[in-house]
């Protein structure tokens, strides 16, 4: 670096104002704590420095006291406001891990309310007037849904496999077909999850094709469990064989072995009368004879995050009574959501209409087609000089590691800015104080009006003005 460089860089270097009179600056500003007040300015002024030195600030006016206070300003608002935040998913994956997965019902939002704001019988029996359990709250209501004769909710799924492997597997085999050894969001692994439980693997067959034959050769005194792991998150196609759970369940009687079948995402309603590929009900599971069934509460059920364990109740018992139960167990506001949920599918209409998630997956094209051009006929003419807008069919997905291979066509409003590159214009709806996350194909930016709500279309046509024109709807 050149003296002349060098002078510069120093000299904008001493403009840099102290933090005590940075502090006074904001004085009248900073209506709010004074610790982030203070760590706003720091961070401010340690960026301002770290931008000299590297070369990004070249002149005076970027540390002019104006341009100084509107980065604090914009750094206070980002340590006042919430990290997590709604979002407008127009990405068209209905079950989506990174965006919160299933949304819940409003008629539960309304029941968190009550609960959250008030004491409840969380474990309080109000007929006894003792001590009660938080699992009969929804316990019931989940046997009188599918079947089963007992019932435990834990945190999530990867929770209920660990719980029931820990009860009735440790230090012994589970025998399971080497094409079921899944690997389940956040690179969490079945054969992992049973090495924590504390219980050891036994594979058999091969990758492709597994047969009973299979499983009987590798029983032995040191088996405890047949495990049936359902392949929701991807498919085996082609020359390929496995064992039915009802084949398996016979199996296990034959041996005094218990069955248990992980679902993953386990649904209560049969979803192929609208076109899906038909995936194994949770009551189906139970109506084989399996001892113990797994699946999540936030994927196809439509709920809170949550494992459910449903079986036969002799089985059931023991895993409640492991002491690892408490350690997994849900608080009193998932307990809320989910039996709000639940209820729900007494009326499997009022179901489909109802929980979000059903709602989406079977939404009529003709309606998402409705909510395509509601989208355009607000933004269309006023962003023409700025983006082009165009309806385009498009293909939605299930997410959340249901139903891979399922093709759910959909519309979707695709923007073509003028002046930025479509990869600008994701980066800047992301930044929006409500952000608008969409997907990129063919150099257009695609808005996805499946996952887009009716009531989130007024805003997310006042989001793409503001950004475009900077003008208010």
């Amino acid at each position: 670096m050149g003296k002349e460089q060098t002078s510069a860089r120093n000299r904008l270097l001493r403009m840099i104002p102290k933090v005590d009179e940075f502090l006074t600056w904001t004085a009248e500003l900073a209506e709010a704590p004074s610790i982030l007040v203070k760590h706003a300015v720091r961070e401010v002024l340690a960026e301002a420095r770290e931008a000299i030195l590297t070369g990004e600030i070249l002149n005076e006016m970027e540390l002019s006291h104006p341009t100084l206070l509107i980065n604090f300003q914009n750094r206070l608002e980002e340590k006042m406001g919430p990290n997590l935040r709604p979002v407008i998913n127009a990405t068209g994956v209905v079950i989506h891990t990174n965006l919160g997965r299933s949304i819940l019902p409003m008629t539960a939002m309304d029941v968190l309310g009550q609960i959250g704001t008030r004491y409840s019988n969380l474990e309080f029996d109000l007929t006894s007037g003792k001590r009660g359990s938080r699992y009969s709250l929804v316990e019931d209501l989940l046997c009188e849904l599918t079947g089963a004769e007992a019932a435990l909710v834990v945190n999530n799924n990867a929770a209920a496999v660990l719980l029931a492997l820990d009860t009735l597997a440790s230090g012994r085999e589970v025998i399971v077909s080497r094409g079921q050894l899944v690997e389940i969001g956040g690179s969490f692994r079945i054969p992992e999850v049973m090495a924590k439980s504390g219980a050891k693997l036994i594979e058999v067959g091969a990758t492709n094709r597994t047969h009973l034959r299979d499983y009987e050769n590798a029983i032995s005194e040191a088996t405890a469990l047949l495990l049936k792991v359902h392949t929701s998150n991807y498919r085996i196609t082609g020359f390929t064989a496995e064992v039915s759970l009802e084949t398996l369940v016979e199996l296990g009687r034959r041996h005094t072995l218990p069955v248990m079948e992980d679902l993953g995402s386990g649904c209560l309603i049969d979803l192929s009368r609208f076109g899906f590929r038909k995936e194994p009900t949770v009551g189906e599971v139970v109506n084989a004879g399996v001892d113990v069934v797994t699946f999540s509460g936030d994927k196809l059920l439509g709920g809170p995050q949550a494992g459910l364990i449903l079986g036969k109740k002799q089985v059931i018992d023991r895993i409640k009574k492991n002491p690892l139960n408490r350690a997994l167990r849900i608080d009193k506001f998932t307990l809320a959501a989910l039996e709000t949920v639940l209820r729900c599918y007494f009326d499997e209409e009022m179901a489909l209409r109802t929980i979000p998630t059903l709602a989406m997956l079977t939404i009529p094209l003709p309606d998402i087609a409705r909510r395509a051009r509601r989208l355009l006929r607000l933004v269309k003419s006023k962003l023409a000089a700025a983006c082009r807008a165009t309806t385009v069919q498009t293909i939605s997905r299930v997410g959340g590691g249901a139903l891979p291979e399922q093709d759910l066509p959909s519309l979707a409003v695709a923007l073509a800015p003028v002046d930025w590159s479509v990869n600008d214009l994701e980066g800047k709806l992301r930044a929006l104080a409500r952000p608008v996350i969409g997907r990129i194909e063919e150099d257009r930016l695609l808005l996805d009006m499946r996952t887009v709500a009716d009531d989130e279309i007024a805003p997310l046509a006042r989001c793409l003005l503001d950004l475009f024109l900077g003008e208010a709807a």
